[in-house]
């Protein structure tokens, strides 16, 4: 029998009567002569509650008991789930991610899912059984309960996909698919019917926050498809490896990040300066580094320009100048008030002149590139934030994303 395995999003577990919609959806699944795995999120608003009691008792509460404060959101959350569509007449049993086999491992400051004992779901499986797994938890060698942290649900939910072989995993969001911008900025945003592994890596890793890459990334490398789509809406958008040509599309979609800054490290001279070591620093200290300019001139003191998030600008200072005398640079500066526009696109490898293209619409909207970045299939550009849906807009009417949208 063919299984698929469906990861719902915190919204259908917002209310009792978003319960019973749900599941009265996985019902009809079933119905199709499907086994069916579903996955649950963690309850936000459960979680919330817990965390506040956790400060209440302790100012430095310890990781293993967090990891399990954690767990407890997405168990209640699949537990009422399978109690719902038990009451409809329907088999159905809630399972921890340790009763669901998933084995986890620490690795620096990420928790990663080491193994999945299928054998556990299939046994439930066999009995007819709707299995609702609680996402993002697994236990360690020891038995220590470990949550996945960001997008552990969605990764919970491609690797049960993987080991059980499913046909296909289905992501609902609160949105029907994947457009080719957030259709709340951008006017005429459409759905895509289907976007490629990367394409969908680098949406996900420039802002869009509709499927987590990491999530993305395994199903890449197991191959194995992914539908997004709404949970009241039979249309998606299916992420694969290779898809067909919308209208000959080179850029498929436009993302943006708020609240960029661009930090700036001068040196006195050239044997002075190490890019190694600057971002060894800051990498060894947690802290993310995007897109990356370094100025050597003749007569100029070397610079290097990097852009990061708000909120590592802080501790990158405060690293930047702890390790001042190491590192060898003679000043730091910053510019706050920016952010990223990007366009991304498969057929931007056959297609040269895109990035031309893309920096003369901007020279017309009079919209000041500040900072570069390319790959294969991706232009990130870095612009003053008050300008910054003027750009996503200019960027997507540029590349003819305008339309009306699929059905």
């Amino acid at each position: 029998m063919v299984s698929i395995v469906i990861k719902i999003d915190s919204t259908s577990l917002s209310s009792t009567e978003k319960i019973e919609q749900i599941a009265k959806r996985i019902i009809d699944e079933k119905k199709r002569g499907r086994n069916v795995i579903v996955v649950v999120p963690n309850m936000e608003l459960l979680e919330d509650k817990n965390y506040q009691i956790v400060n209440l008792l302790s100012d430095k509460p310890s990781k293993r008991e967090l990891h399990v404060i954690e767990s407890t959101n997405a168990q209640i959350a699949s537990s009422l789930l399978a109690i719902a569509i038990q009451k409809k007449g329907f088999k159905a049993i809630s399972l921890t991610g340790w009763q669901a086999g998933i084995e986890t491992i620490e690795n620096n400051d990420s928790v990663l899912i080491s193994n999945i004992n299928g054998e556990r779901i299939i046994d439930r499986l066999k009995k007819g059984e709707i299995v609702i797994v609680a996402g993002s938890q697994g236990v360690d060698h020891k038995n220590n309960i470990l949550t996945l942290g960001d997008g552990g649900a969605d990764t919970t939910a491609v690797a049960i996909g993987v080991a059980l072989k499913a046909e296909h995993i289905e992501i609902f969001t609160a949105q029907d698919g994947i457009y080719t911008a957030d259709p709340a900025v951008v006017k005429g945003a459409r759905r895509l019917k289907q976007i490629t592994y990367d394409e969908m890596l680098e949406l996900a890793h420039l802002g869009s926050q509709t499927v987590h890459p990491r999530a993305v990334e395994l199903a890449k490398i197991y191959e194995i498809p992914l539908v997004v789509r709404s949970s009241t809406e039979a249309q998606g958008t299916l992420i694969k490896g290779e898809v067909d040509m919308e209208k000959n599309l080179v850029v498929r979609g436009v993302a943006y990040e708020a609240e960029i800054i661009r930090l700036t490290v001068g040196y006195d001279s050239y044997e002075n300066s190490s890019l190694a070591n600057i971002f060894s620093t800051l990498a060894n200290n947690d802290i993310d580094v995007d897109i990356i300019v370094q100025a050597v001139i003749d007569g100029v003191k070397p610079t290097v320009s990097f852009s990061i998030d708000k909120e590592d600008f802080a501790e990158a200072i405060k690293v930047l100048e702890k390790n001042k005398p190491e590192l060898g640079f003679s000043f730091a500066d910053f510019e706050v008030g920016l952010s990223k526009v990007s366009i991304v696109g498969a057929g931007m490898v056959s297609n040269p002149g895109v990035a031309a293209r893309m920096f003369d619409r901007l020279r017309k909207e009079n919209i000041l590139v500040k900072m570069v970045s390319t790959s294969e299939i991706k232009v990130s550009v870095v612009v003053p934030q008050d300008d910054m849906v003027k750009a996503a807009n200019a960027l997507h009417d540029e590349f003819n994303l305008i339309e009306e949208i699929v059905k």
